[in-house]
């Protein structure tokens, strides 16, 4: 992050280039690989679980049980007393085998093996 502060900071003029070299072999996987949308997380949910739905609601609760940062929620209740229902266990389980498929997490991540924080 440094260097490419430093490096846009130069007085430059637009047609001047800077070429940059990053070698990725020291990593495991890009952060665009570590992610998988919601759409996508349904969608191998249903195909791996005999059409077992799951909801956004769902995928957002194990995601957070799981130290997973997810978006505001910009859908909240009117009602300041309602209840949100809670991800059923089998769902919960389908969704986490999922995060890990996408390597989104890994075994010590789950909520089973953190009591799920």
């Amino acid at each position: 992050m440094e260097t490419v502060v430093l490096l846009s900071q130069l007085k430059q003029k637009p047609d001047d280039y800077i070429n940059v070299t990053i070698e990725l072999d020291d990593m495991d996987i890009t952060s665009a690989e570590t992610k998988a949308t919601y759409d996508e997380i349904k969608k191998y949910v249903a195909e791996h679980n005999a059409g077992m739905k799951v909801s956004n609601l769902y995928i957002s609760q194990v995601k957070r049980k799981c130290g997973i940062e997810v978006g505001k929620n910009y859908n909240l209740p009117k009602n300041e007393d309602s209840r949100q229902p809670q991800c059923p266990e089998d769902k919960e389980s389908a969704i986490v085998e999922v995060l890990k498929h996408f390597n989104i997490i890994y075994s010590k991540n789950s909520p089973s093996s953190t009591g799920g924080r």
